[in-house]
């Protein structure tokens, strides 16, 4: 019988489906992109509206981060857990408060100075303005000054004055609740986040542990980094300023540490401010010393430094941080504009880790040569 069997004709493809092919396929995914931009909208607007818990608790998980491989070390070399938890918050603490504190003091040290030479310097540059082809004397600076007067006493300015005191109030809320999240990271950190991987099993329990692995490992490699680079840039810059006697020169090179800390435009920003307080103490000549010290710097930094120790913290393109950059500040101001890069550092890091140690997700993963 097998002989004389009629041969089995080869099965036909399925036509595909009407949501699969023409403008099905571009509804589908018109779709399914405006779904994801739906999530992506009610997480920002939640995180905006909880900005008070959602901020201190990410800085916290980025010093937890960076500080994490030295409480390790010290629990194994038979420090208690606890005492090497109050071990390493105490010297965090103990470091942000000495900055504020050497500020603060060298402020209060030199303020009449810079007073006297600020006066001194406004008067040259005065001077100077009636020396050039254009008409100054349409600005009278009584009518400045009495405006002035009459801002500090309207109704506008003491509600600037009571949001001022609400954000204050809100700083020191934020920092209470950041140090004892902080003291918990650094205590329990590890267990904190097995407990939250209990809903995972196989695949997705390595994933997640992989998700938070690369988290810890940027954040911390990026805080270090970062910190490293930034006190290069505050150390060139600060012994520039001293070597020309300009007032405030340690206050200025903190503020550099400080504003490197925002990639791109920070120490940028910091230097172009000690530029105008030469320029208003010691005059231009001494401001453009002060810009060129700034640009060598920021070259010596960019070109050298940052490549060896960013390489593995930091593989992000310049449009990306600028795109980041820009963003978190539009939606978080200065915290934003700080904590933007690093957000999106790990974000790009669990990509590259998705689907493995060292496997991105699929729809990025290099599939063709892309140099031109």
């Amino acid at each position: 019988m097998g002989l004389f069997r009629r041969p089995e004709m080869p099965t036909p493809p399925a036509e595909p489906g009407l949501w699969s092919r023409g403008f099905g396929f571009v509804a589908t995914r018109s779709l399914q992109t405006l779904i994801v931009l739906a999530l992506v909208a009610v997480a920002v607007f939640v995180i905006t509206q909880l900005s008070l818990v959602f901020i201190p608790v990410t800085i916290a998980l980025i010093l937890a981060s960076a500080i994490h491989p030295v409480v390790s070390l010290m629990r194994r070399r038979g420090v208690p857990s606890i005492l090497a938890t109050w071990i390493a918050l105490i010297g965090i603490i103990a470091v942000l408060g000495g900055i504020v504190w050497i500020i603060v003091l060298t402020v209060r040290s030199q303020w009449d100075d810079l007073v006297d030479s600020a006066t001194d310097g406004i008067t040259q540059v005065t001077a100077w303005l009636d020396t050039l082809p254009f008409d100054f004397g349409a600005i009278d600076l009584d009518d400045v000054w009495a405006s002035a007067g009459d801002f500090l006493t309207s109704a506008s300015f003491g509600q600037g004055a009571l949001a001022g005191v609400s954000a204050t109030a809100s700083f020191f809320t934020g920092l209470a609740l950041m140090i004892v999240v902080l003291f918990f990271f650094l205590k329990d950190g590890p267990r904190i986040w097995e407990f939250l991987l209990r809903p995972f099993t196989g695949e997705s329990y390595a994933r997640a542990r992989r998700v938070g692995d690369k988290t810890v490992d940027v954040f911390g490699g990026y805080i270090r980094g970062t910190s490293i680079v930034a006190a290069a840039d505050a150390l060139g810059i600060g012994i520039g300023l001293a070597i020309l006697q300009i007032p405030l020169a340690v206050p200025l090179a903190v503020i550099v540490f400080l504003t490197a800390f925002i990639p791109l435009v920070g120490a940028t920003a910091a230097g172009i401010l000690a530029a105008l307080v030469a320029l208003v103490t010691h005059g231009p000549v001494a401001a453009l010393i002060v810009v060129g010290i700034v640009v060598l710097v920021n070259q010596l930094e960019g070109n050298f430094l940052q490549p060896v120790v960013m390489a593995r913290s930091l593989k992000l393109h310049a449009l990306v941080i600028l795109l980041a950059l820009t963003a978190g500040t539009i939606l978080g101001g200065i915290v934003g504009a700080v904590l933007s890069v690093p957000l999106a550092a790990v974000a790009w890091g669990i990509i590259t880790v998705w689907d493995g140690p060292h496997t991105p997700a699929r729809p990025f993963r290099k599939k063709r040569p892309e140099t031109v």
